[in-house]
């Protein structure tokens, strides 16, 4: 399948979303949401060869911030997602799974985990081991941010990401916010670049992060995780409330919570009830649909390293050189997708 180059708005999806739409004419018909960073984009792309091809589907694509996304598949418009980071999305899902109007598909990949990052070499010469450490007497001056000399620089989410609102509010409960700017680097891209960047200047970099990453995997990027307050489910509840507050309201809306570390955790794939009532086949597959984080990790290189960029020939080399996603499909179904290879 061809991601082309074409947009095409929406009434609930506004700006900054991309929509492609294959080539195939079919009977059957599903349209992905996907996230703008990579190893969501894997995962789309892999779905997408082996629905269009296995099953001579059409299959559209729309591409976007977390918000806008998934208020897209709680409306109807989008049928599945492949990749969900469902533990920074608890409140916001909870209604839609009471409502019975998206199921939940199982587990994509199964281990990640999110933090805040410093390089080793600034945590070892300054004693930086937790977030307390971060408040110490001239270590924020290490991070000046040059939009805003007065505080150091921790480099975010992009802010229509979930977790800009909640490093955001950790930044609050912690009492980071006196030290650090939440900067919005604006692109994963940009986000990949900035502690890249850093180590390529041999300046300290201070950071949220996530795994699975190609560039957590570089042998050049070295980054020590700070310890945080464990991870509480009553917490994180407590916390994930004032988080969707402020997303519907704003900053202003902000009221004294709770925060703890990000909670390690395996990502999940939905669908509609409603599409995956009309078409159980291909939800099936997506349920099978899982692999393991060394192989996610293994594929973001090949793109990142590789294949110049290119998605969709990331997914063909996955399915070529991998046969982990045959048991996933029918025999059948299998022998297509591979004379499209």
């Amino acid at each position: 399948m061809k991601f082309v180059k074409k947009f095409i708005l929406s009434l609930v999806l506004l700006s900054g979303i991309s929509l492609g739409a294959s080539s195939a004419k079919a009977g059957c018909s599903v349209h992905l949401g996907d996230f703008d960073w990579d190893s969501a984009n894997i995962h789309t792309a892999i779905s997408s060869f082996m629905i269009e091809h296995g099953y001579g589907c059409d299959v559209e694509v729309t591409k976007g911030s977390t918000t806008p996304i998934m208020a897209a598949f709680f409306d109807g418009q989008i049928d599945v997602v492949t990749e969900v980071w469902e533990d920074n999305l608890v409140e916001l899902l909870k209604p839609h799974f009471e409502a019975g109007t998206i199921q939940h598909l199982g587990i994509n990949t199964p281990a990640s985990e999110q933090a805040f990052w410093v390089d080793r070499a600034t945590a070892e010469a300054h004693g930086l081991k937790s977030v307390e450490d971060m408040k110490k007497p001239g270590i924020w001056e290490l991070f000046k941010d040059p939009e805003d000399p007065s505080k150091g620089r921790m480099t975010s989410c992009i802010s229509g990401w979930t977790c800009y609102t909640i490093n955001f509010v950790k930044q609050k409960e912690y009492g980071l916010d006196e030290f650090y700017t939440n900067f919005d680097p604006g692109s994963g891209g940009a986000l990949d670049a900035a502690i890249a960047g850093g180590f390529a200047k041999g300046q300290p970099v201070f950071s949220y992060y996530w795994t699975p990453t190609s560039l957590m995997g570089k042998p050049d990027i070295d980054m020590v995780r700070l310890e945080e307050p464990a991870y509480d489910a009553e917490c994180w509840q407590a916390m994930s409330v004032v988080v969707e507050d402020i997303k519907a309201n704003g900053q202003e809306s902000y009221v004294p919570s709770c925060a703890c570390e990000y909670k390690d955790m395996a990502l999940t794939k939905m669908s509609t009830t409603k599409w995956a009532e009309a078409n159980p086949e291909i939800n099936d597959m997506i349920k099978n649909y899982s692999l393991p984080t060394p192989l996610v990790n293994e594929m973001l290189a090949y793109y990142v390293d590789e294949s110049g960029g290119d998605m969709e020939a990331t997914a063909m080399h996955f399915l070529s050189t991998n046969d982990v996603w045959e048991s996933w499909v029918s025999a059948d179904v299998a022998a297509k997708i591979k004379s499209a290879l």
